[in-house]
């Protein structure tokens, strides 16, 4: 869990989980492009880059009952930087599916830089709006995909 856990409200953690599951979905030449903020931090491992697998359980139809469906590769890392104002240590996490190390290493980063008490809302939404931005034109471009493939079906009545 987070170092500083005491001090956040609901919002906060919803948010931190909003921004967790952007930073892990987005392409990380997307991260790559907005890293330039992350230079003010100096951030240390507390867990390096590292590959690993995750069982993936499944409940079909909803049911309470879960299976396990498969293993499927994740990268984890965990990283640790000073709050700019408290000096106060901030732990940052990042998972991201696959065989990413660089992936995880910035979403990790970003992680602890958004809850510096020196970044801004205003600062995190004008990092976080483009990656935002991009998951909506890609589930738009998926729904259009999808659409473009629709079959209806319809039934004749026959007289008797």
């Amino acid at each position: 869990m987070m170092s500083q856990s005491t001090s956040h409200t609901d919002q906060s953690i919803a948010d931190r989980r909003e921004w967790i599951a952007l930073l892990s979905t987005v392409p990380v030449t997307l991260l790559e492009t907005e890293n330039a903020c992350l230079e003010q931090h100096v951030f240390r491992f507390l867990a390096n880059p590292e590959i690993g697998l995750v069982m993936v359980r499944g409940r079909p139809g909803g049911s309470p009952t879960a299976f396990n469906l498969g293993e499927m590769t994740v990268t984890r890392c965990v990283v640790s930087t000073a709050d700019s104002a408290s000096g106060e240590q901030l732990d940052g996490h990042g998972h991201v599916a696959g065989r990413d190390r660089r992936h995880a290493e910035l979403a990790a980063q970003f992680d602890a830089y958004f809850q510096d008490s020196a970044v801004s809302t205003a600062d995190r939404e004008a990092i976080l709006a483009p990656m935002r931005a991009f998951k909506q034109k890609a589930k738009q471009e998926k729904a259009a995909k999808t659409a473009a493939t629709k079959v209806e079906f319809f039934t004749m009545v026959r007289g008797d």
